[in-house]
């Protein structure tokens, strides 16, 4: 059963048409990454999910609610937004990571802003351990981002998307700002998100990484979906011939 449907997105930026007619589902444990080149639309897509950016059309739905309608627009305020938002998960290109905060604050700072009861706070704090742990991160609770490599500071950022249990979890492009040395140990982290069946959307340039660990591939350019189906028939045998192309770059 899909856990995530999008239906028809658009989205413009004045005379620009930066996604159009974007629609697909995502099955819940499944995996869907989104390669294109540059200025294809695919953060783009990534804000709409996320509410970062007011899709033009289309709707939003998970697991039956419909998030957002553009219909529908006067039902959707600001701290509606805000509830809706939390369904996703977001890693971003940068880690954006609060500088002043320690690895485990950073990873436990908006559950402890949303638990206002603060006999909540050490399980919010023992569950922050735990991904931090789980990043492979144990000994770097205490560390402040300035003390950390690009590699920890990333599965920092990972840990803090997990740490509010979204359904979906999106990454924008999460190795681009890495060095080449560092890279392997972030997509080995996502690598294991997806064998435990974590659902994920991966917007990413590492072709191999795709095909090995997506279930589905999406293909973009200039903001349309030019293909779509399993990850190894799309990276191994692509139908479409401007995929074809994109590809051989590769």
């Amino acid at each position: 059963m899909a856990i995530l449907e999008v239906n028809h997105i658009e989205k413009h930026f004045e005379n620009t048409k930066v996604l159009e007619d974007i629609s697909f589902s995502l099955e819940e444990g499944k995996a869907l990454a989104i390669i294109g080149s540059s200025g294809s639309g695919k953060t783009t897509l990534l804000r709409c999910l996320n509410f970062l950016e007011t899709p033009d059309r289309g709707t939003i739905t998970v697991r039956d609610e419909i998030l957002f309608d553009a219909d529908n627009k006067a039902a959707f305020g600001e701290e509606a937004i805000r509830q809706k938002r939390l369904h996703f998960g977001l890693v971003f290109q940068g880690f954006n990571l609060f500088p002043q905060y320690t690895a485990l604050e950073n990873v436990t700072l908006a559950g402890r802003l949303r638990e206002k009861d603060k006999s909540g706070w050490p399980a919010i704090e023992r569950q922050g351990l735990e991904l931090l742990e789980r990043m492979g991160l144990a000994d770097r609770a205490g560390h402040y981002p300035h003390q950390l490599s690009g590699g920890q500071q990333q599965r920092v950022a990972i840990a803090r998307a997990l740490a509010l249990h979204p359904d979906v979890l999106c990454f924008d492009e999460p190795t681009s700002a890495l060095d080449p040395e560092l890279t392997g140990e972030v997509l080995k982290v996502i690598r294991s998100l997806a064998e435990q069946k974590t659902t994920m959307i991966i917007v990413t340039h590492e072709m191999a990484f795709a095909r090995d660990v997506a279930d589905e591939i999406i293909f973009m350019d200039g903001g349309v979906i030019v293909e779509q189906g399993p990850a190894r028939q799309v990276i191994e045998a692509p139908r479409e011939e401007r995929t074809r192309q994109f590809l051989a770059r590769y």
